[in-house]
């Protein structure tokens, strides 16, 4: 690395960073405007307000822009050391096109990085104190109960609950069928639930079938202790949570999903994908804007920031149609967040051979 490499390392990523300073500044002022009354109708504590809901602001929506925000500010200095000659001067003592790539590449790489470790694990944290803050004083939206569940808890045993309260953890009027492909072995019927801890469910006023060909064995009972591999938070939990879920967690909830043979598995895998799939769109989204950028041209760089303000937004909307098709079943979580990606690197490329000659 050499003084020049660090030159552009300092533009690239001090430009970055005052363009989130920037636009997140006033992002936050119109955001405190629209909910300032909200505030103070709650008298919500100053540090809550800070603490709780625009700190984790920041990295929420800095990752969701990063793609637009590395886009305009590699375009925004590439083109003014266009404008002020300083490339031609690269170029011109020896430096190859591809040499001068460098300095971008390593940017880029710093910024896959801080996007992954966001992405992956501070974002689901902030976003959890974020989406409790609204809850609490901006707009309620969590439920404490929750009505007409069917699940696969394991492979080839279905669990119905027609109403479960958080609270109490209790559950009313429940069922619990077990299949062994696809003949009925045993089905228990109970007019309460009750969740004691470490997986372990008690069954009030139960009525237990168990089937052996033509012949049916039937018992009840007061209570009866079982034991079923689900705790009562997994009943509520919906596919706006995987954003709350570090990528551990997330790729625990989907494997232990897929072994109970459970259908509504896609939203997570999506949001697993991306989070690999959006911090490498910094290496696109830096090759695309270097080669549109990197030559001089008449009228500065207002052409350029057009364009690129222009790709970078079919690009975040492109990669939100696309997450809109898996979750309908048009095409695969893997498909859905890499494809965006895929369809830019092929732009980029015959920008860049050609830039390069």
């Amino acid at each position: 690395m050499k003084r020049l490499d660090w030159y552009i390392i300092r533009k690239f990523l001090g430009t970055f960073f005052f363009s989130i300073v920037l636009i997140l500044s006033i992002a936050i002022v119109f955001d405190l405007t629209e909910k300032l009354d909200d505030f103070f109708e709650n008298q919500v504590p100053l540090h809550e307000i800070i603490l709780d809901y625009y700190l984790p602001f920041i990295p929420y929506y800095m990752n969701m822009f990063s793609s637009l925000f590395i886009f305009i500010s590699v375009i925004f200095f590439t083109s003014k050391l266009a404008g002020n000659s300083e490339i031609i001067a690269m170029l011109a003592a020896g430096m190859s096109y591809h040499r001068l790539m460098v300095p971008y590449a390593v940017s880029a790489t710093v910024l896959f990085v801080l996007g992954v470790f966001l992405g992956g694990w501070v974002i689901p944290r902030s976003s959890e104190r974020m989406l409790h803050f609204t809850d609490k004083y901006v707009e309620h939206f969590t439920t404490e109960n929750a009505r007409n569940m069917q699940l696969e808890v394991q492979p080839g045993t279905i669990l119905y609950i027609e109403s479960f309260q958080r609270r109490s953890n209790i559950g009313y009027r429940c069922s619990i069928e077990k299949f062994e492909g696809k003949t009925l072995m045993e089905r228990i019927t109970a007019d309460r639930i009750y969740y004691d801890s470490l997986e372990y469910w008690h069954l009030n006023n139960y009525t237990r079938r168990q089937f052996d060909g033509m012949h049916e064995s039937l018992t009840r009972g007061s209570r009866m202790d079982i034991t079923l591999p689900i705790i009562p938070d997994e009943l509520f939990i919906t596919a706006q949570q995987a954003q709350q879920m570090t990528t551990p967690e997330l790729r625990h909830y989907m494997e232990r999903q897929r072994e109970r043979g459970s259908g509504n598995v896609k939203p997570f895998e999506v949001e697993y994908h991306k989070r690999w799939a959006s911090p490498l769109g910094a290496f696109i989204m830096t090759l695309l804007g270097v080669t549109m950028s990197s030559r001089k041209v008449r009228g500065g760089m207002g052409r350029n920031l057009g364009i690129g303000i222009v790709l970078t937004a079919a690009y975040i909307l492109f990669s939100t149609i696309s997450t809109t098709f898996s979750v309908n079943n048009v095409m695969s979580p893997f498909m859905a967040a890499w494809l965006p990606n895929l369809v830019f690197l092929g732009i980029s490329i015959p920008l860049y051979v050609r830039a390069s000659r």
